[in-house]
């Protein structure tokens, strides 16, 4: 029936059975890939399993072989011996042509008799004495059988190897029926040279069900014991790969403890084996990576507190030099023009050391993980034009065009409204340095999930190789280039820590020759890390024309 035409139970209980097949195998496959227990004894079983049965089956050969073989050397002697003790009693008759058809007929009722008597074959006998067709005797003896003898399992073939007269018995493999379905057996044939008579054909057919039974028991015993060698091999199997996969699954759940920072765990040694010795030199490891990340640490919390300390005591000395800085500068008319020049250049050093410092102080907080938002309600886009109209006057300096689109992004957020303008001032200023002179578009959008704030110049951009490290500290591009802002190295490495503290991300996209973009995607939620940007980065073949997104409502 095609599937398009089957009724929909039908359909369905397919399909239900289907569902039911793959979460099975679904189930093993996940099985097999994560339990070195299951696979070890799923191998181990399939290979046992594959040698015992071809070990049992050559055994059940071997086996059948020897028992047929056996039952055929003594059929064969109890059919020459039947053979011989009918000839005889025909043989001791008188041999003259006036024997009576009823002297014959009791030879051949005796003869019959003795070898009934004689066969002692367990599986139980027929016998048949049938006139050879074609011979011409003076007197013919009726056929006779004894009682159920198999006439249909003599074949023509038997009867002319046996008609032949070759002096050796003729033996042919025959199934007989029986009261449990058709079952092996053996049909012997032989001649009789009767007087007045002629030749008669013997036949005695053996009922070999007695070895078939024996032959079943043997091979139901082997299945029996190679399936129980199976489910041994497989408990045994089993516990020895327990004893050596429960150690690595508490080494495994030991090194996921100290790599979640619980440098103390340790895995329990029991006895002095190769287990035991693996356990030892892990927690020796253990023991030694505890120590240099200790060391490692407190040197850490050292360099911080010495940067802290040096801005802090920093501080003094500079407001003195800047109060004199200051006069200096103030004053700076009144000077020769060297001196003069040495003001301005020290008023201009004294700016940027303040900076460097105050980037150096807000490093050292990052790096202690002592930073702390102090959120407050902000419209993004209002504070992306603050800043727009604060570098508006730079820009204009530059002869840099400086474009504000706000298709998103009016909805009040909970933010740190300094690190966010600190962050905007960073990426701002950077793509006024780095403009040369063509337009800069801050666009600020949003949807359902995020707000993001994209800045993208058209100027000298980067290689992948200088993108990949533009948050790295004290990194510069090109450090050559003139700047017209000043800088410390330190503000896109801030800037990155200030979203992350926020929950989002700045992306960057960067093309020798075709400018930069730096988009910053900050959560509607904070718990909530926005998988994707409200602004996507520009593809590297197509200039950006800034986003269609439209506003969401929070």
């Amino acid at each position: 029936m095609p599937s398009s035409s089957a009724p929909a139970p039908f359909r369905r209980a397919r399909r239900r059975v289907r569902t039911w097949l793959r979460r099975i195998w679904r189930g093993i496959a996940y099985l097999w890939r994560r339990s070195l227990m299951v696979r070890s004894a799923a191998i181990t079983v399939a290979t046992t399993g594959l040698a015992v049965a071809v070990i049992g089956t050559a055994v059940m050969v071997s086996i059948s072989n020897n028992v047929y073989a056996q039952r055929r050397d003594q059929i064969e002697a109890e059919s020459a011996r039947a053979t011989i003790v009918a000839q005889n009693i025909f043989d001791a008759a008188t041999a003259a042509e006036d024997n009576n058809q009823t002297e014959l007929e009791s030879l051949q009722s005796e003869a019959q008799n003795a070898i009934l008597s004689n066969t002692t074959s367990p599986g139980g006998t027929s016998i048949a004495i049938e006139r050879t067709p074609g011979a011409r005797t003076p007197q013919i003896l009726q056929n006779v059988a004894s009682t159920g003898f198999p006439d249909s399992v003599i074949t023509d073939e038997l009867r002319k190897r046996v008609a032949a007269d070759t002096g050796e018995l003729s033996l042919q493999p025959v199934r007989l029926d029986g009261p449990g379905g058709r079952g092996p057996g053996l049909a012997v044939g032989s001649t009789l040279q009767i007087p007045s008579a002629g030749q008669y054909e013997l036949y005695i057919v053996y009922d070999l069900s007695d070895a078939q039974q024996t032959l079943d028991f043997v091979s139901q015993t082997l299945s029996i014991g190679g399936v129980a060698l199976i489910v041994l091999i497989a408990l045994v199997t089993s516990l020895v790969v327990r004893l050596v996969v429960v150690p690595i699954r508490g080494a495994a759940e030991t090194s996921r403890k100290i790599a979640a920072g619980r440098l103390d765990e340790r895995i329990p040694v029991r006895g002095e084996d190769d287990i035991a010795t693996l356990a030892r030199s892990f927690n020796d490891m253990a023991d030694a990576v505890s120590r240099q990340i200790t060391q490692l640490a407190e040197l850490s919390r050292v360099q911080q507190r010495f940067v802290s300390d040096v801005s802090h005591e920093l501080r003094t000395p500079l407001t003195t030099i800047r109060l004199a800085g200051d006069l200096l500068f103030d004053a700076r008319h009144a000077f020769e023009p060297s001196v003069a020049r040495s003001a301005e250049l020290l008023h201009a050093q004294v700016d940027r050391f303040e900076l460097l410092l105050a980037d150096l102080l807000e490093i050292s907080r990052y790096d202690a993980q002592a930073v702390e938002l102090e959120t407050e309600p902000v419209v993004p886009a209002a504070l992306a034009a603050d800043i727009v109209e604060e570098f508006r006057p730079l820009a204009e300096r530059a002869e840099i065009e400086l474009r504000l689109a706000t298709p998103g992004g009016h909805t009040t957020m909970l933010l740190d409204a300094r690190r966010i303008r600190r962050v905007l001032r960073n990426l701002v200023g950077n793509a006024i340095e780095h403009g040369d002179g063509r337009p800069v578009d801050v666009v600020v959008d949003s949807d359902s999930r995020s707000v993001a704030i994209a800045v993208r110049d058209r100027g000298v951009g980067m290689p992948a190789e200088d993108t990949a490290r533009v948050f790295d500290r004290f990194w510069r591009a090109d450090p050559s280039r003139k700047r017209t802002i000043g800088g410390t190295g330190l503000g896109l490495a801030i800037s990155l820590g200030d979203a992350q503290l926020h929950g989002g991300r700045i992306d960057v996209w960067s093309r020798p020759g075709e400018g930069s973009a730096f988009v910053l995607t900050l959560p509607r939620r904070s718990s909530e890390a926005p998988p994707t940007s409200a602004i996507p980065l520009p593809a590297l073949d197509e200039s950006y024309e800034g986003p269609t997104g439209t506003e969401e409502p929070a």
